[in-house]
């Protein structure tokens, strides 16, 4: 109980934080009606731990199965409707008239989405590939791992799964790239790592989506697999949750799905899973 207590203590602490360092912040908020996600009103008011009382006392398995049934209850969207999300959920806090790319981490207008070169396009995280979901709506409109990013450089990255390694590449950020793998920039790697065990745990082959799981290799193709595991608890170690990472995750809560990615919230759950 002392240690639930001390948990809560430095959550508070830390939304108290973000909530500074995000001030002025203008956020669009919406009320998740239909799969469309109808834009209406705005806040993100964060989250209470009661939203995870299922999980209480859990490890391992146990805690991998509670933790799919609390975020599996969730508002989908249409893939077309993930265009508009991503404009509030990945707006540059600096500029609201613009979002931040994930791997590039460069600031582009929201107005350039679409397919061409110099746009920004919506990227799966947990490539589309990897268990064949395409972008129906369901795994394939999920947008706690679709991210903005430059058409180029999603093109770059492919359906690589992601370990250290590689080159550099024009307007990549840091980021880098060989024959099989993807290294994001470091100030992502967390988020990435995040967005990866979010999936593994959310689609779990219940409900007509594949089960998707993490392993230990790189080159799974179309299996329903994403690694290398080893590397992304080490990224997801490295590079915590950031006050970016902690309101995109109430943005997507609050006005569009109404779930949460847990392990932002609770980061030491991966070693409880993993």
């Amino acid at each position: 109980m002392l240690a639930i207590r001390l948990h809560r203590r430095r959550r508070t602490a830390l939304a108290l934080a973000t909530a500074t360092v995000l001030a002025g912040l203008t956020v669009p908020a919406v009320t998740t009606t239909t799969a469309t996600a109808t834009t209406t009103a705005a806040t993100t008011a964060g989250y209470d731990d009661a939203y995870y009382d299922g999980a209480a006392g859990k490890s391992g398995e146990a805690l991998k199965d509670a933790l799919h049934t609390i975020i599996s209850d969730q508002t989908e969207l249409s893939y077309s409707a993930v265009w508009d999300a991503l404009k509030v959920t990945d707006q540059d806090p600096g500029n609201s008239s613009n979002v931040i790319l994930l791997y590039s981490g460069i600031s582009r207008s929201k107005s350039l989405n679409g397919g061409d070169t110099g746009d920004w396009n919506r990227e799966h995280v947990w490539a589309k590939s990897h268990g064949d979901f395409g972008t129906s709506t369901g795994p394939g409109t999920d947008i706690h791992h679709l991210r903005a990013e430059d058409v180029r450089v999603n093109s770059i990255r492919g359906n690589k799964d992601f370990d250290d390694g590689g080159s550099g590449f024009t307007d990549g950020g840091g980021s880098l790239t060989d024959s099989d793998s993807f290294e994001p920039r470091d100030a992502v790697k967390g988020d990435v790592a995040r967005m990866i065990f979010y999936m593994a745990v959310r689609y779990e082959g219940t409900d007509g989506w594949p089960d998707l799981e993490v392993n230990g290799q790189v080159d799974n193709g179309s299996n329903p697999y994403m690694g290398r595991l080893a590397v992304l608890k080490a990224w997801h170690q490295e590079d915590p949750p950031d006050a970016f990472e902690q309101r995109r995750n109430d943005v997507i809560h609050d006005s569009y799905q109404h779930n949460r990615n847990p392990f932002i919230d609770h980061p030491e759950w991966v070693e409880s899973i993993w």
